[in-house]
């Protein structure tokens, strides 16, 4: 049952979104009756209660007429009433320019107006009020029984109300189709005058031809070119950086200087062996 309950809720919530752009945090303007039924059934906090059931955090708010109202009972021995009051106190309240005090339905009507500007939810225990508040387009009711919130289904005058703006869209305003109906005219009347030409200017298009032929021939002659040539790009040499560097020699001189003595002692080591095959008989030599 609680979850046949919240899906309901949900789709209700969901079609006033849609339809008539209410937004989280929403707003519900609290009747007395409505806050003094939640202090007698201990249904507390209420802000975590009616989030609960419209399934987003919300504001509370009640008008100071209604909070007149309540201090204006002679019943302030009686406990849920002074709580009820303070209860009532701590809640934000919405502006009413009202300089006398109305009672708390009057108020609560004249808050919402024709149209709910302020996208407020109503919740209040009178079931007169309520069916006032549902004859208005976008404003949802709230209501207790016992220990449980409900929250009312969108009546059959809200629903006619978002079918008819939904069709009053589909369809073309008079402004909208006087402006379609002038912008036809206006492409029938041109269409109408190119044809005219094309059948009576054969002569002016080859007067236009010649005309672009000696512009042509002019730009020819100065050396200007009609289109703008590119120039291709040609192949380069390496990319430097993905190239080895060249191993180079610290000291160079010091090589040099090594080389030439390694060469300078074969050629003594070589020179040494002649003199001694020299100075020996071929006999020693070979021996």
């Amino acid at each position: 049952m609680r979850v046949k309950k919240q899906r309901r809720h949900r789709k209700i919530v969901r079609f006033y979104t849609a339809c008539y752009g209410l937004r989280q945090p929403y707003k519900v303007l609290c009747d007395v009756n409505f806050v003094h039924h939640l202090v007698v059934n201990r249904i507390t906090p209420a802000d975590k209660a009616l989030s609960n059931i419209l399934g987003a955090p919300v504001m509370l708010f009640t008008t100071k007429c209604a909070i007149s109202e309540l201090k204006k009972q002679d019943l302030r021995h009686v406990p849920s009433h002074s709580q009820a009051l303070e209860a009532a106190e701590s809640l934000i309240t919405a502006r009413c320019d009202h300089e006398r005090a109305m009672s708390a339905d009057d108020c609560i009507m004249d808050i919402i107006g024709q149209n709910n500007p302020e996208h407020f939810f109503v919740a209040t225990q009178h079931a007169d009020l309520r069916e006032k508040i549902l004859k208005i387009p976008g404003v949802p009711a709230i209501y207790a029984l016992r220990t449980a919130l409900f929250l009312e289904a969108p009546s059959a005058a809200q629903r006619q109300f978002v079918k008819t703006s939904e069709e009053q869209r589909l369809h073309m305003t008079d402004l909208e189709y006087e402006m379609l109906t002038k912008g036809t005219k206006n492409m029938s009347t041109s269409h109408q005058e190119k044809d005219r030409s094309d059948e009576d200017g054969f002569g002016d298009q080859n007067l236009e031809v010649q005309a672009l032929e000696k512009k042509h021939t002019a730009r020819k002659g100065l050396g200007v070119k009609d289109k703008v040539q590119f120039k291709r790009k040609k192949a380069k040499g390496p990319n430097p950086l993905s190239c080895k560097k060249k191993k180079t020699l610290k000291n160079p001189d010091l090589h040099s200087v090594q080389e030439r003595k390694d060469g300078d002692a074969t050629l003594r080591s070589r020179k040494k062996r002649n003199r001694s095959r020299k100075g020996k008989t071929p006999v020693e030599a070979d021996g």
